[in-house]
């Protein structure tokens, strides 16, 4: 029952991000994502597998969500150890955000950088699968 309780408070670990970025902005990532397709259509398998290599090292949304929120409770700790105390309320308001991150997929930053254009793990395996097929595919 508690399984259950917390399935319909929590967003999907897959969908959260998307569910909580407008949808003009989810749209044109994925206008992007099909207009890389296209191109890379018209290329030869050598750019293809290249920039599968590429998306392997893409960044996406929960990689620099934890690095950038990681990196400001570091530096709000290390000032208010050698500094003025307050910025420990910095560190705090840090690891609330990951925390609200974690279970709700939203927080400032997120909208930010997807407006930005930073993609889910998912959207860019999508990438992935279809620039895989085109290799795959009988000619």
């Amino acid at each position: 029952m508690e399984l259950d309780l917390a399935k319909e408070q929590l967003p999907s670990t897959q969908s959260k991000v998307n569910d909580h970025t407008p949808d003009h902005i989810n749209q044109q990532i994925e206008r992007e994502t099909e207009a890389s397709v296209n191109y890379y259509k018209r290329q030869g398998e050598g750019e293809i597998q290249a920039r599968i290599n590429e998306l392997d090292y893409e960044w996406d949304t929960e990689r620099l969500m934890k690095v950038n929120m990681a990196s400001v409770a570091a530096l709000s700790t290390l000032l208010a150890v050698k500094g003025n105390r307050k910025w420990a309320l910095l560190a705090g308001a840090s690891s609330a955000a990951i925390i609200q991150h974690a279970l709700q997929g939203w927080t400032p930053a997120i909208v930010v950088f997807r407006k930005l254009g930073v993609r889910t793990v998912d959207e860019i395996n999508r990438e992935k699968k279809a620039l895989q097929n085109l290799l795959n595919k009988p000619e």
